[in-house]
């Protein structure tokens, strides 16, 4: 199954646990494929490095090297008008249309206003959890 992880999620899995570890250790598990756009790599960056400089003991360019040769990179053209309210988050609904990823988790309030936007469903970590992973389990 291919996901987007918005930043929060991405650098949640990385630096802290519960639900977002959870989604990246089944990354690491090929239990799913993330998606990227440079766009969205650029933001993962940008937070992770601001914040290593609070959390020394995580070196952050593993994780960033990791997902780089392990996800699937999409070209993803900005879309031709804002979708959330906050148009920073469009880039996660441009690289789902164009990779054809029906999943994007976050949590962020903006984004999951517009779930279903073209049948893309955005859902909570914890959600995507219950619903997508615990299902493979069985």
């Amino acid at each position: 199954m291919k996901i987007i992880l918005d930043t929060n999620v991405f650098i949640s899995g990385i630096f802290f646990s519960g639900p977002p570890y959870q989604i990246l250790d089944a990354w690491r598990n090929r239990k799913v494929d993330i998606v990227l756009s440079e766009e969205i790599f650029a933001e993962y960056q940008r937070v992770a490095n601001e914040l290593s400089r609070q959390i020394q003991e995580v070196d952050i360019s593993m994780f960033l090297d990791l997902i780089t040769v392990n996800s699937i990179w999409v070209e993803a053209p900005q879309l031709p008008f804002n979708v959330s309210v906050d148009p920073d988050d469009d880039k996660f609904l441009s690289c789902a249309l164009a990779s054809k990823t029906k999943v994007i988790v976050s949590g962020d309030k903006h984004l999951l206003a517009v779930s279903g936007y073209r049948r893309i469903e955005i859902v909570k970590p914890r959600s995507f959890i219950d619903r997508h992973l615990k299902k493979k389990k069985r």
